[in-house]
């Protein structure tokens, strides 16, 4: 991310992406949470992005991207990626004792500046050990070597071509991420603002609004409301 700003200045083009390794002052959405991995086995890259406004809900459609290219990345996962407003990637991994949980495989980062967008993606692919996460591989059952996160990074760059560029159409971005919106139709625990403002919510979520906010319906309650900021709490609950 940081790499980016650098070669924006330097008047590197868009659509630029710069990868790594590895990271070790990854951060996430949230002040204070880092985004860790493994040297070598994981996906971490920024893509450079110049265009003249902040497209709408970038980091969803981008989590419809990565949720469609890992699909296709790992077969036996089709279908099975969940878009968690409004910048993870989920997916089900199956529980010693038989039950399911779904977990975290991917953050996304998006930030602009100048004109510029940095929009910066983490794909846990290999790595097996985790506190409230999850990979590819372990979700898939499979293993992976070092090289085939480049296979996996061509297909999400595919993708986000066709998510994200005006010009490459995708008018019924926010259908196709509600398919896949994790806990929608579901009561949830919502926290307005940082994650530690204290200022709750609870209710149903019905879906995405036409700027990618999140739209829930409050406990007793007829109305709905949106809601460009926040987080929703208690998300890694097993399915029973």
């Amino acid at each position: 991310m940081e790499l980016s700003r650098f070669l924006a200045r330097d008047n590197a083009p868009h659509g630029t992406v710069i990868t790594a390794d590895f990271q070790k002052a990854g951060r996430g959405r949230v002040r204070g949470r880092h985004w860790e991995m493994e040297n070598g086995i994981d996906l971490a890259f920024t893509v450079l992005l110049r265009f003249k406004s902040f497209p709408v809900a970038l980091g969803l459609r981008t989590g419809l991207a990565v949720a469609f290219a890992i699909e296709e990345f790992a077969p036996a996962l089709a279908g099975k990626a969940l878009i968690k407003w409004p910048n993870d990637i989920l997916l089900p991994v199956s529980r010693s004792d038989g039950k399911t949980e779904v977990l975290k495989t991917s953050g996304i980062l998006a930030e602009s500046e100048s004109g510029n967008v940095y929009l910066g993606i983490g794909v846990n692919l290999s790595q097996n050990q985790f506190q409230n996460a999850t990979s590819v591989g372990l979700a898939a059952g499979l293993e992976y070597k070092a090289g085939d996160k480049f296979i996996l990074l061509e297909k999400i760059l595919s993708y986000l071509r066709v998510e994200i560029e005006p010009a490459s159409g995708g008018t019924d971005w926010r259908e196709r991420i509600e398919a896949r919106l994790y806990k929608k139709g579901e009561q949830v625990c919502f926290a307005k603002g940082a994650a530690d403002s204290g200022d709750m919510v609870s209710g149903t979520i019905k879906g995405i609004g036409p700027d990618g906010e999140l739209l829930i319906s409050p406990v007793d309650e007829t109305s709905v409301l949106s809601f460009t900021a926040g987080e929703l709490l208690f998300s890694h609950v097993p399915n029973l």
